[in-house]
């Protein structure tokens, strides 16, 4: 099957099945937030062209200048109904828009801002030679990026640290070994994750002599 007609119909298929859901969820933060109903950050997406992505607001509206792009659960920026949309993923379901779009795929590396692009060795700007995703093997081996960031005195050091590093190999395992099947098995256990809103069975660590099965 051709990625890019799947992405298509996948995201079709989902905006439309999804779409009280979604109008719900804008209409609620609307009415507990001032602000905007989506954030449009800036992501670096295929080739290096950044492009501006589609999630629902999470936060107050000027929670970049507060802060940086790494956030933690016990963020104060978060506003209450952010914490919810976060805890069960559904601030990223507008980014089937972006899929549609063609600025990202269902499966694929999850896009960075700029400045951690920026900090890609020779062989990780490989990342930049395909779509990025909404889902990946990166997001199931941590599906929840903020707890991990939860109650340290510095998030951002902490991601660079803890999260980063473990982050880019998968996406390089993933950018070397993709296929319609691996696809298929990563989108599959996605959504057994937010259905079942438990995490998926643990994904072995990528080292230099292993790979994933």
């Amino acid at each position: 099957m051709n990625k890019r007609l799947f992405d298509i119909a996948a995201a079709s298929v989902g905006l439309l099945i999804t779409g009280p859901v979604l109008l719900v969820i804008a209409a609620a933060i609307k009415a507990t937030s001032p602000g905007p109903v989506f954030y449009r950050g800036v992501r670096v997406g295929l080739g290096g062209r950044t492009f501006r992505i589609f999630k629902f607001r999470t936060m107050v509206i000027d929670a970049e200048r507060r802060g940086g792009s790494s956030t933690s659960n016990d963020d104060p920026r978060i506003t209450p109904i952010g914490k919810w949309l976060r805890k069960c993923k559904l601030d990223e379901l507008p980014q089937l828009l972006n899929v549609l779009a063609g600025d990202m795929t269902v499966v694929g590396p999850r896009p960075e801002v700029q400045h951690y692009v920026d900090m890609y060795t020779d062989e990780e700007k490989i990342i930049l030679t395909v779509r990025p995703g909404i889902t990946d093997w990166a997001s199931l081996w941590n599906p929840d990026e903020g707890a991990v960031l939860a109650g340290s005195v510095d998030p951002e050091r902490t991601y660079l640290e803890k999260i980063r590093p473990q982050k880019i190999k998968w996406q390089l395992e993933y950018v070397r070994r993709r296929s319609m099947a691996i696809d298929l098995g990563i989108v599959a256990r996605t959504v057994a994750t937010i259905v079942l809103r438990k995490p998926p069975p643990a994904l072995e660590a990528v080292d230099d002599h292993k790979l994933v099965s």
